[in-house]
């Protein structure tokens, strides 16, 4: 089938498909419980409503700075494989994707998807099952952020050579079979790793680690680039946007632990001092690592090393004291630096944009250190209890995520192809999945 033929066709059913789930949507008789005068907490709503904004503005935050660190060719592609979730996972969750996390349990391996299916039973008044004075749609809605911005962080891994088509096919894949069931095993009050005692305060293991986790799997389905193969020599195209990327993420970050809380309370607090405590001191560790190596302090590895820091605290967020807060910025900066120093001269692993160096491997790093530095239940109060359920939780979620992406990997590729053609590789992916161009920009 000619490419042109190809387009039309997957986005003749596409489109389809998503009016006619709109078509149900807009008839479906579905109940919104509404909350009774005085069951609201005016502070807490409104913290949730602003921490959910600051969890959604991570996503276009994540495009500025994967957007900044590819070819020129591949700048609108890149920043479009991030920001196209928003449309998306917002689908998928309000359909069933909510349900899948937060349903009744099912063996707490999976939620029932027809509990919350099309947001059923999901309306202003608060539901015991986050035991909070929120509405409970609200918590839907900043769920929902950490379920946009997971398959988000998967694209660097494949950057500049993954088809736009293929890349829906499997986000909103790896969303339903991937993410939710994590998000069901960790949060929810049934899920088996919750029962289990496993801590994970803001998606150290739901987020991040899958994302590392698939992000493997991703660049060793897909395969090296050309320019991979022959060793070009390549230096990021915008460090500014980089920068600005950083820093939306790192403001946006205050909403992902913060907001975790689930109240304007001191849980909330604390969960904000260490998320900026944590990314200060993986930055200047980043950097001074850099320096021993002989290199000139770089913006790309302050900015490298202050995310690396706001993924390994995030798991740990509320639940350690600010000083092994830092520590666990610098060790994970420690780790994650030096994984990505083997990536690159050690390995043959074409992971564009280092995300599992950084987001896996600091992922990993956060669930260790909050087992040993959690004030109630880690080593430092004399028990292992708590380790030994995080590392059996590591190899769980590890495994499933892995072979899970794999599978999805390979699913997707047989529908349609995952990688360009090699032409079109060359091209670059703006122009031969969009036919858009920053260069064309600058003409005009």
């Amino acid at each position: 089938m000619k490419e042109k033929e190809r387009k039309k066709k997957y986005g003749t059913i596409a489109f389809v498909l998503l009016f006619a789930l709109s078509l149900l949507m807009a008839f479906f008789p579905a109940n919104h419980p509404e909350a009774v005068e005085g069951s609201i907490d005016t502070g807490n709503l409104a913290w949730i409503i602003t921490a959910s904004a600051f969890v959604l503005i991570m996503t276009p935050g994540l495009s500025f700075f994967y957007g900044g660190m590819v070819k020129p060719k591949n700048i609108i592609s890149t920043m479009l494989q991030s920001f196209i979730a928003l449309g998306v996972i917002t689908i998928v969750w309000f359909t069933v994707g909510f349900s899948l996390a937060f349903g009744e349990s099912i063996g707490g391996i999976i939620g029932n998807p027809m509990t919350y299916f099309l947001f059923n039973n999901v309306g202003t008044a608060p539901h015991p099952l986050i035991g909070s004075t929120v509405p409970f749609v609200l918590f839907a809605a900043f769920q929902l952020k950490f379920a946009i911005i997971t398959p988000a962080l998967i694209t660097g891994s494949f950057a500049e050579r993954v088809r736009f088509w293929s890349y829906l096919i499997f986000i909103t894949l790896f969303s339903l079979l991937i993410y939710c069931p994590l998000a069901h095993w960790t949060w929810h009050p049934d899920g088996f790793l919750y029962k289990w005692g496993v801590l994970d305060f803001a998606g150290g293991s739901v987020v991040h680690i899958s994302a590392g986790f698939a992000a493997l799997a991703g660049a060793m389905v897909l395969g090296r680039r050309k320019s991979h193969l022959i060793k070009e020599e390549f230096s990021p195209v915008n460090i500014p946007y980089v920068i600005l990327g950083t820093g939306l993420l790192w403001f946006g970050w205050f909403g992902f632990n913060a907001g975790s809380a689930l109240g304007a309370n001191a849980l909330a607090v604390t969960a904000f001092i260490n998320t900026n405590l944590a990314s200060a001191a993986a930055m200047l560790a980043w950097v001074l690592l850099d320096a021993m190596r002989g290199r000139k302090p770089s913006a790309l590895g302050a900015c490298i090393g202050a995310v690396v820091g706001l993924v390994a605290i995030t798991p740990a967020a509320g639940f350690v004291e600010y000083g092994p807060g830092i520590f666990i910025g610098v060790i994970a900066a420690v780790v994650s630096n030096y994984a990505v120093h083997w990536k690159e001269t050690k390995s043959t692993l074409d992971d564009t944009l280092d995300v599992f160096p950084c987001h896996g491997v600091g992922g990993i790093v956060g669930m260790i250190a909050t087992a040993i530095f959690a004030k109630e239940g880690g080593v430092i109060t004399g028990s292992f209890e708590l380790l030994k359920y995080h590392l059996l939780a590591l190899v769980i979620v590890s495994l499933f995520t892995f072979f899970g992406s794999v599978l999805i990997f390979k699913l997707t590729n047989f529908i349609t192809p995952l990688r360009v053609r090699e032409e079109q590789e060359l091209m670059g992916l703006d122009l031969s999945q969009h036919k858009e161009s920053v260069f064309m920009a600058n003409q005009n």
